[in-house]
């Protein structure tokens, strides 16, 4: 460093000239360099050092090596991630409580169970299907060949038991050709009960016969099957030989396919293309329902709200419960048939002995007493499980 000269301020900044070169004073800010003792100082301004642009930093940090500060980070997850978690959790609530609703606010209610007699354990649901015209216009009869009938009689009749005292559950076809003793008329088929008094002399008829309390009441018309059907965009059928009906509208090929609603409607009601009758019809009913089920409790269906809100309403347009059955009787009743339906379940027919003519009925279809009993004892007790072999027995001999 140079010697300080007599005069000069110790604290004057001393520049060099541009162009020039010199030490560097140890107080010098960057950038400056040493004006020579004595010299005048420059009038242009003092040179600045050129910066190159920053890169503006980007959202996450990445490529400018800035990192943002944990508390931005911490305020950012913060606000992006309680809305998403807030929709999520009102979707996961309110959308499944949506859908129940609509379909609740479009079911039908009639007085269908008559005073309760014996009860017994479990729960046993009381399923028709009737094949009722009502409601159906003349283009509808003719494209589903339901004919211009509109007399009071079920093309379906069934018992779906949920156990209490163990077992699976139970999805158990009645021929509607059974022939037992309805209260107050005598002997005659299972199905003109319900074309005498409707669905509670059915109920009764169905108590008397079985001994089993009906807790619960689902009715489903013609048209509003076939409807079920279109709106989960169709089932798939396997019938086992070719089948043609004119009455119920069907020519099919046997084997897997796929059905709308008017195919599976008559796949489901057809009787004089099958040589087993109505024994062959109700196997074929319970199939189509288990199709239905299965369909429309699809994860794909269910959360994709373009097919699930059409689906509640138009399903539920066509079904009539009991006018005592409440929201959780009916989901139970849901899940049950899911479960029975689906192969979960037990799936059957009461079983039969053969059938004979009778007089003022006709041709009629007579139950295996000893078989049927321990069927109805079963659901008497709500303990399924003897019911398991006779399952297995009949779905060996149908294939």
């Amino acid at each position: 460093m140079a010697d300080q000269r007599p005069g000069d301020d110790p604290t004057r900044v001393i520049r060099s000239s541009p162009g020039t070169s010199g030490s560097r004073a140890p107080d010098a800010p960057p950038g400056h360099g040493v004006q020579a003792p004595g010299a005048r100082p420059p009038s242009d301004p003092p040179y600045v050092r050129p910066t190159a642009p920053r890169t503006p930093r980007e959202p996450d940090g990445a490529g400018s090596g800035l990192q943002p500060s944990p508390r931005t980070d911490r305020k950012r997850r913060r606000i992006g991630w309680k809305p998403i978690v807030l929709v999520v959790v009102l979707a996961l609530i309110v959308y499944p409580i949506a859908l129940f609703f609509v379909a609740w606010r479009h079911l039908g209610r009639v007085d269908a169970l008559p005073a309760n007699t014996a009860a017994t354990p479990g729960r046993t649901y009381l399923v028709v299907g009737s094949d009722s015209r009502k409601g159906l216009t003349k283009a509808q009869r003719r494209a589903l060949h339901t004919g211009g009938d509109f007399g009071q009689r079920t093309d379906t009749i069934m018992l779906l038991h949920l156990p209490a005292n163990g077992g699976p559950n139970v999805l158990m076809s009645i021929p509607r050709d059974s022939y037992v003793s309805i209260p107050g008329h005598g002997m005659n088929k299972i199905n003109a009960a319900y074309a005498f008094g409707g669905p509670k002399l059915l109920a009764e008829t169905i108590e008397k016969a079985t001994g089993v309390q009906i807790d619960d009441y689902a009715e489903i018309g013609l048209g509003g099957f076939a409807s079920i059907v279109d709106a989960v965009g169709g089932v798939q059928i396997c019938p086992k030989r070719d089948m043609k009906d004119k009455d119920a509208g069907l020519n099919i090929k046997k084997g897997c396919q796929q059905a709308n609603g008017a195919v599976a409607l008559g796949y489901a009601r057809a009787r004089h293309s099958d040589p087993r009758g109505d024994l062959g019809r109700v196997e074929r009913q319970r199939e189509v329902l288990g199709a239905i089920v299965a369909k429309s409790s699809k994860p794909t269906t269910l959360v994709n709200p373009f097919a699930a809100f059409p689906l509640a309403s138009s399903g539920a347009a066509t079904l009539t419960i009991d006018k005592h059955t409440g929201p959780v009787a009916l989901l139970r009743f849901l899940l049950g048939m899911k479960s029975a339906a689906g192969g979960d379940g037990l799936s059957l027919t009461v079983p039969i002995s053969g059938t004979a003519n009778r007089p003022g009925a006709g041709s009629v279809v007579l139950w295996d007493q000893d078989q049927a009993d321990i069927v109805f004892k079963a659901l008497r007790d709500s303990d399924t499980r003897p019911i398991i072999p006779i399952a297995a027995e009949q779905k060996k001999l149908t294939g």
